[in-house]
């Protein structure tokens, strides 16, 4: 598409960083707040959510109705903390992130990341629940969708430019990264919403954003990426080391596995 950029300086800018999963969202939205000055919002990972939600099972585990709750969770994350914010702000993610997680589940099946025998049974024991998963999310989409043209008023989409890290904690593959990062691409061709596709390294895509939006910038661009690589280390080690924990605290009999691999 052609690239939008702002003629003038924006007074207020509430921009969301568009991407599927191991693009880079996180670092680059905490880089580009830190180095325009803006405030980031973003919702808690899933693993953070499901410590609350449902203890002691992973993504994988999960059954389709606790996958909406997930879902709906992070939505209610992302409009809480979206709300607290009066000015400008760049969104890690946006409201329509997980609902399109869901469509691209609709058609890979809500277990991605597994092998094919438990897609396959996945798939055959939702076909009773299919229609009903069809119409809920067709309705979830809707909100979304009209939250989105009332909130936003620019995207960054970061394209799948690189193999997901495997680091044994994100229940995807890369069909389903490809399938999402294409149904992100055409939700914001139907919203209408301004956005560009910003590719390369780190400093390249958070220095043509402030460029894209004539920002000003308040810290040189290489200490806000090393601050931010800073800050999602230290995150992603805190969560790395709990989920190490209930790993190693959690067993499961063989009919509990049975069990969760037999249920939508």
């Amino acid at each position: 598409m052609t690239e939008q950029i702002t003629t003038e300086p924006t007074t207020r800018l509430r921009l969301a960083v568009s991407g599927t999963f191991g693009v880079g969202k996180t670092t680059t939205a905490e880089a580009f707040s830190i180095a325009a000055g803006i405030p980031r919002t973003h919702a808690l990972t899933s693993r953070e959510i499901l410590a609350d939600l449902v203890p002691g099972k992973t993504v994988q585990e999960l059954s389709g109705m606790e996958l909406l709750l997930l879902g709906l969770r992070r939505l209610e994350e992302r409009i809480h903390n979206e709300a607290e914010i009066r000015g400008s702000f760049v969104s890690d993610g946006s409201v329509i992130h997980e609902w399109v997680y869901g469509e691209a589940r609709m058609r890979v099946g809500i277990n991605p990341g597994a092998g094919f025998v438990l897609r396959t049974t996945k798939a055959v024991l939702g076909l009773p629940y299919r229609k009903f998963y069809r119409d809920y999310m067709d309705a979830y989409g809707v909100i979304v969708k009209n939250r989105a043209k009332r909130l936003y008023d620019a995207y960054v989409h970061l394209p799948v430019e690189f193999d997901m890290e495997k680091d044994g904690h994100r229940p995807v593959s890369e069909p389903f990264r490809l399938l999402s990062d294409r149904l992100l691409i055409e939700t914001l061709d139907e919203l209408g919403i301004p956005y560009n596709i910003v590719g390369g390294s780190v400093q390249e895509r958070v220095e043509r954003i402030l460029k894209l939006h004539q920002l000003p910038l308040v810290v040189p661009v290489d200490e806000a990426i090393a601050l931010a690589q800073e800050r999602v280390r230290l995150a992603t080690t805190v969560l790395e080391k709990h989920s190490r924990q209930m790993a190693a605290a959690r067993t499961r009999s063989l009919r509990e596995r049975v069990r969760y691999a037999t249920r939508y």
